[in-house]
């Protein structure tokens, strides 16, 4: 918070590393890895970042993993003493869940300056952490913003939740499996079209990641 005075663009590449020592302590104490595929889809220019919820620890690594990032986000958050102040130095985009349509119209306000100065827009479509196999409705603000600022959709899937599972204190360590696919581009569809695209994408990729996971821990289970 000593820092408010700074430029973002310095003062965002101090504030990063505090996502990093999360993302190196999980790692470090708690034994738990991270494997990545697909860096090669990250594009070199601001993108719409639409990206599964199931844990804290994916929303601190995509903070470390892209640069410049504007994340979407529950405005209280940012009434946390200390942690919510150091949190709005980031310039978050934060809206009110219980207005709907206002926090549409701000997704689209802000989201649209940010993107146009550079920074990716990282939302959660499902808009809350969800249990292992399980989903949640998927919000268009994400395709709407990417359909307004024609830029493409960038998806990602991942496991997280095997080793931060949702509501629960004890970690598991293990390796997250985190796959960052080709960017979407809108053809012509609409925002609900759009969406559809990329739900089918990330919760195929999930469920996959979580078969896969479940398949590892049968077979190291000790035979009776």
């Amino acid at each position: 918070m000593l820092i408010w005075w700074v430029p973002y663009s310095y003062r965002s590449r101090y504030l990063r590393q505090w996502n990093r020592f999360f993302v190196f302590t999980a790692r470090t104490i708690l034994n738990i890895n991270v494997d990545v595929v697909g860096r090669e889809n990250m594009p070199n220019y601001a993108c719409v970042i639409m990206c599964k919820h199931q844990s804290e620890w994916e929303a601190f690594y995509l903070q470390a993993l892209f640069w410049p990032l504007c994340t979407i986000l529950k405005n209280e958050l940012l009434r946390i003493p200390f942690f919510g102040w150091a949190l709005a130095l980031m310039e978050p985009i934060a809206i009110d869940r219980t207005s709907p349509k206002e926090a549409l119209k701000q997704v689209q306000n802000q989201g649209l300056k940010k993107l146009r100065q550079g920074r990716s827009v990282l939302i959660f479509p499902e808009g809350t952490r969800m249990p292992l196999g399980k989903s949640g409705r998927y919000a268009r603000s994400g395709a709407t913003l990417a359909i307004a600022a024609t830029v493409p959709i960038l998806p990602i899937a991942h496991n997280a939740g095997i080793c931060w599972p949702n509501g629960n204190q004890k970690k598991q360590a293990g390796t997250i499996s985190f796959v960052i696919g080709e960017p979407i581009v809108a053809t012509g569809q609409s925002a609900r079209e759009l969406t559809k695209d990329v739900e089918d994408w990330i919760e195929t990729h999930s469920n996959e990641l979580l078969g896969s996971s479940s398949q590892q821990a049968t077979n190291r289970a000790p035979s009776m």
